[in-house]
């Protein structure tokens, strides 16, 4: 049961990152006033850190999905 209550909350935290991120225009750097690059390149650090939660987040969605599928094979 918690793990399905996991799964559900990472879900909807991995839905809410992914649509802040920047598309072809905005995004959470644009937001906060990040929308002035410098010619160097790269991102903001906004959105380095928010790639950074991304990819945490998307791994314990993953785990927990593993983790669901161990626990209902061996349930069975």
């Amino acid at each position: 049961m918690g793990f399905s209550i996991a799964l559900i909350v990472f879900s909807l935290l991995l839905m809410l990152l992914v649509l802040m991120h920047k598309g072809k225009g905005g995004g959470l750097s644009d937001m906060f006033g990040g929308g002035m690059q410098s010619s160097v390149g790269g991102s903001s650090v906004a959105e380095r850190n928010l790639d950074r939660i991304t990819i945490v987040i998307g791994v314990l969605w993953f785990a927990s999905v593993i983790v669901l599928g161990i626990l209902m094979k061996t349930n069975s």
